[in-house]
């Protein structure tokens, strides 16, 4: 059996690429600068990255499964001409009043990465731009770390600093889980 490794949960929009609102084709995906370098540190040092996104655009009808796959290849392409890679991506289709346990803050999304990669989540960073990218590491015993960006309503800045770690850049928020990294081991024996 497989010993759960700590990971990196990040969120999409806003975080590894520029949240354009809705992004629905491949040609408006911009990585955010220093997002595929951070995540090549990860890949560097062994640290599993994994992407969950709330695409609400789905349940909107604003776009389809097939225009997100397609977003989310020239994601991959991007990351890759830096040398950088994710893991898996999972993603919740749902408009916010469908009321789903998958669209974050809630934590299905995160249960079934682990279950599918042997991930330990309460090991893991929860890294993103709002308030609600980060709430599920409360949940689940990681670590919680907010990347606001300048539109970031200024009460999930507030609110995060009472509960979890403030960084200014992607690239500063893998600086604190790899100096953090030899602390969450797997449990037993290691």
């Amino acid at each position: 059996m497989t010993t759960p490794r700590p990971a990196v949960f990040l969120d999409r929009d806003g975080t590894v690429m520029i949240d354009t609102g809705f992004v629905s084709r491949p040609e408006d995906v911009t990585l955010i600068d220093g997002a595929a370098r951070a995540i090549a540190r990860l890949n560097a040092a062994g640290v599993p990255v994994v992407i969950v996104t709330n695409q609400s655009g789905i349940g909107r009808g604003y776009y389809t499964e097939a225009d997100f796959a397609a977003v989310e290849r020239r994601l991959e392409e991007l990351l890759a001409k830096h040398g950088a890679r994710v893991l898996a991506t999972y993603h919740c289709p749902h408009a916010p009043e469908a009321g789903c346990a998958c669209r974050k803050p809630g934590v299905k999304l995160f249960r079934e990465a682990a279950a599918s990669h042997a991930l330990d989540l309460a090991g893991s960073w929860y890294i993103g731009d709002r308030l609600r990218d980060v709430e599920p590491a409360a949940a689940l015993g990681g670590t919680g770390i907010l990347v606001p960006r300048l539109e970031t309503p200024g009460g999930d800045v507030a609110t995060a600093s009472d509960r979890f770690t403030v960084a200014t850049t992607l690239d500063a928020a893998v600086t604190r889980v790899l100096e953090a990294k030899p602390l969450a081991r797997p449990r037993g024996g290691e």
